[in-house]
């Protein structure tokens, strides 16, 4: 179910506006060919580097309250993890659905990941299927 933005208000830490907006003018290359080629045409929309609550994640649709997060290397570590799993179930509190890709996949496997993209958007549970994963193939 789509929602209309107006319908769904996330708080955020204002100070974390300027960083975010840093963040999309230093965008990582997977996080520019996702953008680039993909998510700035779709409908419905998506942000790029948006502040919610205390984090910026990497892509966010309002209406459908859908996270997008590319990880890199940093993401790998026991740390990393941690403050991932942490991260992520502060988001799922707000309704959010979480879905990651890695680096790899999409420099790799774009289409795949453009098509796991799109099929959370026709998915009638999506909660069930996308709700806290990392997306692999």
């Amino acid at each position: 179910m789509l929602l209309n933005n107006s319908d769904f208000h996330l708080p955020y830490n204002q100070k974390l506006v300027a960083k975010a907006k840093k963040l999309r003018k230093k965008a990582t290359i997977p996080e520019q060919k996702l953008w680039q080629e993909y998510l700035r045409f779709l409908k419905p929309r998506f942000l790029r580097q948006r502040p919610i609550d205390n984090f910026i994640v990497d892509f966010y649709c309002a209406s459908c309250q859908l996270v997008i997060e590319i990880d890199g290397d940093s993401h790998f570590t026991q740390e990393g993890q941690k403050y991932d799993f942490e991260r992520t179930k502060i988001l799922e509190g707000y309704g959010l659905t979480v879905v990651r890709f890695t680096n790899e996949q999409v420099m790799n496997h774009f289409e795949r990941v453009c098509a796991e993209i799109e099929r959370s958007f026709f998915q009638k549970d999506r909660k069930t299927v996308f709700h806290n994963r990392r997306v692999l193939f």
